[in-house]
Protein backbone atom coordinates (compact mmCIF):
# COMPACT_ATOMS: atom_id res chain seq x y z
CA UNK A 1 0.00 0.00 0.00
CA UNK A 2 1.46 3.36 -1.04
CA UNK A 3 0.27 6.03 1.42
CA UNK A 4 2.45 9.01 0.52
CA UNK A 5 4.81 10.15 -2.24
CA UNK A 6 7.57 12.74 -1.96
CA UNK A 7 9.39 13.59 -5.17
CA UNK A 8 9.74 16.00 -8.08
CA UNK A 9 6.84 17.02 -10.30
CA UNK A 10 7.78 15.54 -13.68
CA UNK A 11 4.65 16.47 -15.68
CA UNK A 12 0.90 16.90 -15.36
CA UNK A 13 -2.31 16.99 -17.41
CA UNK A 14 -5.91 17.91 -16.62
CA UNK A 15 -6.50 14.77 -14.53
CA UNK A 16 -3.14 13.36 -13.41
CA UNK A 17 0.47 14.13 -12.56
CA UNK A 18 3.69 12.14 -12.83
CA UNK A 19 5.85 12.30 -9.69
CA UNK A 20 9.51 11.33 -10.01
CA UNK A 21 10.57 9.52 -6.82
CA UNK A 22 14.27 8.64 -7.03
CA UNK A 23 14.04 8.00 -10.77
CA UNK A 24 10.72 6.12 -10.71
CA UNK A 25 7.76 7.97 -12.24
CA UNK A 26 4.44 7.44 -10.45
CA UNK A 27 1.31 8.37 -12.46
CA UNK A 28 -1.11 9.81 -9.90
CA UNK A 29 -4.71 10.76 -10.66
CA UNK A 30 -5.88 13.82 -8.74
CA UNK A 31 -8.58 16.46 -8.43
CA UNK A 32 -8.16 19.78 -10.23
CA UNK A 33 -7.77 21.37 -6.78
CA UNK A 34 -4.79 19.16 -5.91
CA UNK A 35 -3.19 19.51 -9.36
CA UNK A 36 -3.38 23.32 -9.15
CA UNK A 37 -1.59 23.22 -5.76
CA UNK A 38 1.42 21.21 -7.01
CA UNK A 39 3.50 24.11 -8.31
CA UNK A 40 5.87 24.11 -11.27
CA UNK A 41 7.52 21.19 -13.06
CA UNK A 42 10.71 20.29 -11.20
CA UNK A 43 9.37 21.42 -7.79
CA UNK A 44 9.42 18.98 -4.87
CA UNK A 45 5.90 17.83 -4.02
CA UNK A 46 4.30 15.68 -1.33
CA UNK A 47 1.08 13.81 -2.09
CA UNK A 48 -1.03 11.70 0.27
CA UNK A 49 -2.24 8.77 -1.77
CA UNK A 50 -4.92 6.12 -2.04
CA UNK A 51 -4.22 2.98 -4.04
CA UNK A 52 -7.12 1.25 -5.79
CA UNK A 53 -6.66 -2.26 -7.13
CA UNK A 54 -9.21 -3.76 -9.54
CA UNK A 55 -9.22 -6.75 -11.91
CA UNK A 56 -7.89 -4.68 -14.79
CA UNK A 57 -5.87 -1.87 -13.21
CA UNK A 58 -3.95 -0.47 -10.27
CA UNK A 59 -4.62 3.24 -9.77
CA UNK A 60 -2.84 5.70 -7.52
CA UNK A 61 -4.88 8.74 -6.51
CA UNK A 62 -3.14 11.72 -4.93
CA UNK A 63 -4.26 14.47 -2.57
CA UNK A 64 -2.59 17.68 -1.45
CA UNK A 65 -4.24 17.45 1.99
CA UNK A 66 -5.06 14.50 4.27
CA UNK A 67 -8.66 15.63 4.73
CA UNK A 68 -9.20 15.54 0.96
CA UNK A 69 -8.05 11.90 0.97
CA UNK A 70 -10.40 11.18 3.89
CA UNK A 71 -13.30 12.69 1.93
CA UNK A 72 -12.36 10.62 -1.11
CA UNK A 73 -12.59 7.45 1.02
CA UNK A 74 -15.98 8.51 2.39
CA UNK A 75 -17.35 9.47 -1.01
CA UNK A 76 -16.29 6.20 -2.66
CA UNK A 77 -18.02 4.28 0.15
CA UNK A 78 -21.35 5.54 -1.27
CA UNK A 79 -22.97 3.26 -3.85
CA UNK A 80 -22.66 4.78 -7.31
CA UNK A 81 -19.64 6.96 -6.45
CA UNK A 82 -16.43 5.74 -8.07
CA UNK A 83 -13.03 7.39 -8.18
CA UNK A 84 -13.92 9.59 -11.17
CA UNK A 85 -17.08 11.01 -9.56
CA UNK A 86 -15.35 11.48 -6.18
CA UNK A 87 -12.51 13.42 -7.85
CA UNK A 88 -15.07 15.52 -9.75
CA UNK A 89 -16.74 16.45 -6.44
CA UNK A 90 -13.37 17.24 -4.84
CA UNK A 91 -12.45 19.37 -7.89
CA UNK A 92 -15.65 21.39 -7.47
CA UNK A 93 -15.83 21.72 -3.67
CA UNK A 94 -13.13 22.24 -1.05
CA UNK A 95 -13.10 19.88 1.95
CA UNK A 96 -14.72 22.59 4.10
CA UNK A 97 -17.44 23.30 1.51
CA UNK A 98 -18.17 19.59 1.18
CA UNK A 99 -18.38 19.23 4.96
CA UNK A 100 -20.85 22.11 5.18
CA UNK A 101 -22.91 20.74 2.27
CA UNK A 102 -23.19 17.29 3.87
CA UNK A 103 -23.83 18.65 7.37
CA UNK A 104 -26.59 20.99 6.16
CA UNK A 105 -28.07 18.52 3.67
CA UNK A 106 -27.35 20.84 0.72
CA UNK A 107 -27.63 18.34 -2.15
CA UNK A 108 -27.74 21.14 -4.74
CA UNK A 109 -24.22 22.18 -3.79
CA UNK A 110 -22.92 18.62 -4.29
CA UNK A 111 -24.85 18.29 -7.57
CA UNK A 112 -22.74 21.14 -9.02
CA UNK A 113 -20.00 18.56 -9.70
CA UNK A 114 -19.86 16.94 -13.15
CA UNK A 115 -21.44 13.49 -13.18
CA UNK A 116 -23.51 14.05 -10.01
CA UNK A 117 -27.28 14.14 -10.49
CA UNK A 118 -29.88 15.09 -7.86
CA UNK A 119 -30.53 11.47 -6.79
CA UNK A 120 -26.84 10.69 -6.29
CA UNK A 121 -26.31 14.00 -4.46
CA UNK A 122 -29.20 13.11 -2.12
CA UNK A 123 -27.71 9.65 -1.49
CA UNK A 124 -24.31 11.18 -0.69
CA UNK A 125 -25.88 13.58 1.83
CA UNK A 126 -28.00 10.84 3.43
CA UNK A 127 -25.19 8.29 3.76
CA UNK A 128 -22.41 10.63 4.86
CA UNK A 129 -24.24 12.92 7.29
CA UNK A 130 -23.34 10.75 10.31
CA UNK A 131 -19.90 9.71 9.05
CA UNK A 132 -18.48 13.15 8.26
CA UNK A 133 -17.98 14.25 11.88
CA UNK A 134 -14.58 12.56 12.12
CA UNK A 135 -12.97 14.67 9.39
CA UNK A 136 -11.22 17.73 10.73
CA UNK A 137 -11.93 21.00 8.98
CA UNK A 138 -9.55 23.80 8.09
CA UNK A 139 -9.33 27.01 10.11
CA UNK A 140 -12.51 28.42 8.57
CA UNK A 141 -14.53 25.31 9.28
CA UNK A 142 -17.06 24.19 11.83
CA UNK A 143 -15.02 21.70 13.87
CA UNK A 144 -11.57 21.97 15.47
CA UNK A 145 -8.71 19.96 13.99
CA UNK A 146 -7.85 16.80 15.89
CA UNK A 147 -4.73 17.14 18.08
CA UNK A 148 -1.92 14.94 16.79
CA UNK A 149 0.43 14.56 19.78
CA UNK A 150 0.60 14.76 23.58
CA UNK A 151 -2.00 14.60 26.32
CA UNK A 152 -4.68 16.29 24.18
CA UNK A 153 -4.42 13.60 21.49
CA UNK A 154 -4.55 10.88 24.16
CA UNK A 155 -7.60 12.56 25.73
CA UNK A 156 -9.39 12.64 22.35
CA UNK A 157 -8.60 8.94 21.93
CA UNK A 158 -9.90 8.18 25.44
CA UNK A 159 -13.20 9.94 24.74
CA UNK A 160 -13.50 8.20 21.38
CA UNK A 161 -13.06 4.85 23.17
CA UNK A 162 -15.94 5.86 25.46
CA UNK A 163 -18.19 6.21 22.41
CA UNK A 164 -17.92 9.90 21.54
CA UNK A 165 -17.71 10.85 17.86
CA UNK A 166 -14.23 12.17 16.91
CA UNK A 167 -15.50 15.72 16.31
CA UNK A 168 -17.33 15.76 19.67
CA UNK A 169 -14.29 14.37 21.50
CA UNK A 170 -11.97 16.89 19.82
CA UNK A 171 -14.25 19.84 20.61
CA UNK A 172 -14.59 18.83 24.28
CA UNK A 173 -10.82 18.33 24.69
CA UNK A 174 -10.09 21.65 22.97
CA UNK A 175 -12.39 23.45 25.45
CA UNK A 176 -10.79 21.64 28.38
CA UNK A 177 -7.28 22.42 27.17
CA UNK A 178 -8.06 26.11 26.66
CA UNK A 179 -9.30 26.25 30.28
CA UNK A 180 -6.50 24.17 31.86
CA UNK A 181 -3.59 25.21 29.63
CA UNK A 182 -1.31 23.26 27.31
CA UNK A 183 0.60 21.61 30.19
CA UNK A 184 -2.53 19.94 31.65
CA UNK A 185 -2.24 16.25 32.55
CA UNK A 186 -4.13 13.57 30.65
CA UNK A 187 -6.26 12.77 33.70
CA UNK A 188 -7.28 16.42 34.19
CA UNK A 189 -8.04 16.86 30.48
CA UNK A 190 -10.24 13.76 30.31
CA UNK A 191 -12.18 14.70 33.48
CA UNK A 192 -12.90 18.25 32.30
CA UNK A 193 -13.58 17.18 28.70
CA UNK A 194 -16.19 14.70 29.95
CA UNK A 195 -17.91 17.50 31.87
CA UNK A 196 -17.80 19.78 28.79
CA UNK A 197 -19.16 17.01 26.53
CA UNK A 198 -22.01 16.27 28.94
CA UNK A 199 -23.34 19.85 28.83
Amino acid sequence: MIAKLRGLLDSFTADHAVIDVSGVGYLVQASARTLSALGAIGDEVVLHTEMQVSDDAIRLIGFARVEERDWFRLLTSVQGVGARVALSILSTLSSDELHRAVASGDKAMIARANGVGPKLAQRIVNELKDKAGGIALGTGGLAPALPSVGAAADAVSALANLGFKPAEASAAVAKAESELGAEASLDALVRLALKKAAR
